[in-house]
C-alpha cells in the first residue's frame, strides 16, 4: 500500500488552498506537480553546479557534463533502452515526434507513401505527419476506435501495406485514458518491415515502460508529466536508426568539425542536441526518475487503479453525468460530460471549490468529433491523489447541478 500522506508531504504545492478550500489537483494529464527532491536538484544545480557542458576543461564544467550525462543514463534505464546513446534529450514529447518526422520521416517518406496513426492521437502526433505528408505527397491514414474508446486493431492492421512507411501510435490516450496494445501493434507492423513510433507522454508516469519488450523503434516522453521540470523530454530511438538519420538542427555541439566548405556531424545522440541544452532540466528529470523508481511502479499502479475504480463509481453516480472513454484497459483518466452544462462552466465552478480539472478538447479535436461532443471535463489522477479529493470533486459537481437545475 502506498503511503499517500508521506508522498503528499513531498509536494509543497499540494498544501495550499484555493479560495479558502484545500487544493484538489486533478489535472495531472496536463502536467504533474514536482516533489521537493526535484526542486532541490534544480536549486542545487544553479547554486553550486552551473556551467556549460561538453566544452570546458575546468572542474565545474566537467561536473555539469557528468550530471547531464548521468541523467541520460537514468532515462535509458527507466525506459530499458539498450544504451544511453539511444536517448536524445528534447524539450518535450512533441519535439521528439517532430524530430523523427523531420529527419527519419522526410528521408523515408515519398510521393504515394503512407503514414498510419490512430483516431485517438494528440495533435502532437497528427500535425507533424500532416506536414511531412503534405510536403512529400504522401497520405495520412487513420485507424478508428470504438464508441468505448478502444483501438480497433484489426482495422489498423488492414491499413498496413507496401506503401506504409511508419506507424505512429499513442501508448495511452490523454483524453480517454485508453491504454493501447502497443506490443501487438508493433508486432503487426514489424511483420511487414514497418517501423513504429510510440507516444508515451501519458503512459510513462503511470506504468513501467520497457522499449525493448515493446519492440518499438522510437518512443517519446516528456519530463513535466514525469514529476520533472518543464522544457525537458526525451526521444528513444534504436541506435541503428538514429545513426542513419540526418541532424534535426544545426549549431554548436552537434558537430565534430566545421569549415566553410563542409561540416562533419557528431556521433549520436549529440548530433540531435544543437546548442546549449536544458542542463538543469535534465538534472531535474533525473531526480524525478529517482523519485518514481524510489516509490516503485508496483505501488503506483495499484494505488492509481484503486483511485480509478473509486472515481469511476463515484462519478457514475452523479445524476446526468456520462463518462467518455470506458475502454476495458484504461488508466487514471476520467473524461465526462454533464447534461445541460458546458464543460468550461463545469471547470469554472468546481475551481471555486478548490478542484482543478481540465476542460475542452484536450488537444484531441478529432476524438471529440468522433464521439460527437464539443468538449469534456477531465479529471486525471496521479500517485499523490486521494479518495478524499474524488469526494471533493463529486461534491463540487453537485454544486454544478444545483446551479444549472
Amino acid at each position: 500500500m502506498l503511503d499517500v500522506a508521506r508522498i503528499r508531504g513531498q509536494f509543497p504545492i499540494l498544501a495550499q488552498t484555493v479560495g479558502g478550500k484545500p487544493l484538489a489537483y486533478l489535472d495531472n494529464a496536463a502536467t504533474t506537480q514536482k516533489p521537493q527532491s526535484v526542486l532541490d536538484a534544480l536549486a542545487r544545480y544553479y547554486a553550486a553546479g552551473n556551467a556549460n557542458i561538453h566544452r570546458g576543461v575546468y572542474a565545474l564544467s566537467q561536473d555539469a557534463t557528468r550530471a547531464y550525462e548521468a541523467a541520460r543514463g537514468k532515462v535509458a534505464a527507466f525506459l530499458n533502452a539498450a544504451e544511453p546513446a539511444e536517448i536524445v534529450f528534447t524539450r518535450n514529447a512533441t519535439e521528439g515526434i517532430n524530430l523523427v518526422a523531420q529527419t527519419f520521416g522526410r528521408r523515408r517518406i515519398g510521393a504515394g507513401d503512407e503514414v498510419v496513426i490512430s483516431g485517438m492521437e494528440h495533435h502532437s502526433n497528427i500535425v507533424p505527419w500532416q506536414i511531412v505528408c503534405g510536403e512529400k505527397g504522401a497520405r495520412l491514414r487513420v485507424a478508428p476506435f470504438s464508441d468505448t474508446g478502444e483501438l480497433l486493431v484489426d482495422e489498423l492492421a488492414a491499413l498496413l501495406g507496401p506503401r506504409t512507411r511508419l506507424v505512429s501510435i499513442v501508448h495511452m490516450s490523454n483524453s480517454l485514458g485508453t491504454v493501447n496494445p502497443v506490443e501487438r501493434v508493433v508486432d503487426l507492423a514489424h511483420r511487414q518491415g514497418i517501423p513504429v513510433l510510440v507516444d508515451g507522454a501519458q503512459a510513462a508516469y503511470h506504468m513501467p515502460v520497457d522499449v525493448q519488450a515493446i519492440g518499438c523503434d522510437f518512443y517519446v516522453v516528456t519530463g513535466h508529466k514525469l514529476y520533472g521540470p518543464t522544457g525537458i523530454g526525451a526521444l528513444y530511438g534504436r541506435r541503428a536508426l538514429l545513426e542513419a538519420m540526418p541532424p534535426y538542427q544545426g549549431g554548436g555541439d552537434m558537430i565534430s568539425s566545421v569549415t566553410f566548405e563542409r561540416t562533419t556531424y557528431n556521433e549520436v545522440p549529440h548530433r540531435f542536441e544543437a546548442g546549449t541544452p536544458h542542463i538543469a532540466g535534465a538534472v531535474g528529470l533525473g531526480a524525478a526518475l529517482d523519485f518514481i523508481t524510489g516509490v516503485g511502479f508496483d505501488a503506483i499502479v495499484a494505488h492509481e487503479r484503486r483511485l480509478l475504480d473509486y472515481a469511476t463509481r463515484a462519478l457514475s453516480a452523479v445524476p446526468g453525468l456520462r463518462l467518455v472513454g470506458t475502454a476495458a484497459n484504461k488508466a487514471s483518466i476520467l473524461s465526462f460530460v454533464l447534461e445541460g452544462v458546458h464543460a468550461h462552466d463545469i471547470g469554472t465552478i468546481v475551481d471555486t471549490e478548490g478542484v482543478a480539472i481540465r476542460t475542452g478538447h484536450h488537444c484531441t479535436q478529432p476524438v471529440m468529433d468522433r464521439l460527437g461532443v464539443p468538449a469534456t471535463a477531465r479529471a486525471s489522477l496521479a500517485l499523490y491523489n486521494t479518495t478524499g479529493e474524488i469526494d471533493q470533486l463529486v461534491a463540487a459537481l453537485t454544486k454544478v447541478r444545483q446551479l444549472f437545475g
